[in-house]
């Protein structure tokens, strides 16, 4: 026997019985982001290099480390998307969207990044994400902030999530504020981990958002950014707070709180949870009005979120949320006998046509009453339909309920009447 292929190491099947849960989510983001008025982008797996190097900074962990890159047979070096941002950026500047123009997108996709698996983190992940373009206002941030904030309700999560806030500045008070920050760091760099000695001076504000608790404990002294903001960016962060305490979203503002993307600017969020074991961030943004013009755009304020879409998908799961999912079928249509075959699955072809949403599964196969019955009770339908052949000669079908009811054999016209009740239930 040749040996089996498995899957890549961090890149996984989704079998059935998962894919239903993805379904859920799915249709909730697709329903979420249609009544804000979003339009749906979607953009090549596959980029030119630069364009993450641009876009995300070549000293980001991304960038040097988990990036899938290769030359193709031009020669040409393209690399699997790690995010979701860059991606629509270019899509925008190439086609002539965003320049002069408002534009609110959304995405969902596979991303790809060579990490650790672990889990609730993949090497080939999938991310959904919403991008704004051409509103520059606090406005727009506070709401894709209660957009998130309504996804939560909507799923019946809210109380397992909460918002941390922060706010970058803008690139010279943050430039103003790296010199402080390294200038304190370098006064205690025996203090410092690895990861953060090796950042001081490439990407010192990543040192903020350390796991190590001898770092945080450091940062307690340390210089913050809000001290080195200017009043349109320290008013701009107000106003966001001030929009979000008046539609009641609470938040925390943390001032360690730092995107591991070099284009964020201004307004930065997560939306954090304990349900997961240690905290974890279910979905994170920001501001970003410079990267539009750094991927060679005309100058555009822009702001978005990301979110993983397998991470939503494990802690919906782990709270139970998926304990009522929808059955594969509503009906399972089974023939008794050879000469009842062609005309069940002629039935069921009926059935789908006049009941728009009505899941019939035919069985298939043959075999006798009780095993039929048994894949009936096995597909999750409501209602077994029987077919042989005393119904074909008085052109009935025979409605067996499989949880609970009585069975009653009905005409085609009153089974159809039927079946659109159960449909619309």
């Amino acid at each position: 026997m040749a040996k089996q292929i498995q899957a890549i190491r961090g890149m996984n099947d989704c079998l059935p019985a998962d894919t239903a849960k993805w379904q859920v989510v799915e249709s909730a983001l697709r329903q979420l982001v249609a009544s804000y008025g979003y339009q749906e982008i979607r953009t090549p797996i596959v980029e030119m290099t630069g364009l993450f190097k641009r876009a995300i900074g070549e000293v980001t962990d991304i960038v040097e480390k988990e990036m899938y890159t290769f030359e193709d047979r031009n020669g040409d070096s393209l690399t699997l998307r790690p995010e979701g941002t860059a991606s629509t950026v270019r899509a925008g500047n190439q086609h002539g969207l965003l320049y002069n123009q408002e534009q609110r997108l959304w995405y969902m996709g596979p991303m790809f990044r060579h990490e650790r698996p672990q889990k609730g983190r993949y090497r080939q992940f999938h991310q959904f994400g919403v991008e704004v373009y051409g509103l520059g206002g606090p406005d727009i941030d506070a709401e894709v902030l209660m957009m998130s904030a309504a996804l939560w309700r909507q799923l019946g999560m809210a109380d397992h999530v909460r918002l941390e806030l922060n706010t970058l500045g803008n690139s010279d008070e943050r430039a103003a504020y790296k010199d402080a920050l390294v200038a304190f760091l370098e006064q205690h760099v025996d203090q410092l981990d690895e990861d953060s000695q090796r950042r001081l001076h490439s990407n010192p504000l990543r040192v903020l958002d350390s796991k190590d608790a001898g770092v945080q404990a450091l940062l307690a002294d340390a210089p913050t950014l809000m001290e080195y903001l200017g009043d349109e960016s320290k008013q701009h962060f107000e106003t966001l707070c001030e929009l979000l305490h008046a539609a009641g979203i609470e938040y925390t503002v943390n001032p360690r709180l730092v995107r591991g993307l070099d284009y964020y600017n201004r307004t930065v969020f997560e939306w954090v949870t304990e349900s997961l074991g240690s905290q974890g961030t279910v979905l994170a943004g920001g501001r970003y009005d410079k990267l539009v013009d750094q991927l060679g755009g005309k100058d555009t304020p822009a702001v978005g979120f990301a979110m993983g879409i397998e991470r939503l998908v494990l802690l919906l799961d782990t709270l139970g949320k998926f304990d009522n999912l929808p059955s594969v079928a509503d009906v399972y249509l089974c023939a008794m006998g050879d000469g009842a075959v062609a005309a069940a699955l002629q039935l069921a072809q009926e059935l789908r046509q006049n009941v728009p949403g009505l899941k019939v599964m035919t069985h298939c196969g043959g075999g006798n009453f009780k095993k039929q019955m048994k894949r009936a009770d096995k597909s999750g339908a409501a209602v077994a339909l029987i077919l042989g052949e005393d119904e074909l000669k008085q052109g009935l079908v025979t409605l067996k309920p499989l949880r609970g009811g009585e069975q009653r054999q009905l005409s085609k016209d009153a089974l159809t009447e039927e079946l659109a009740a159960l449909a619309q239930s």
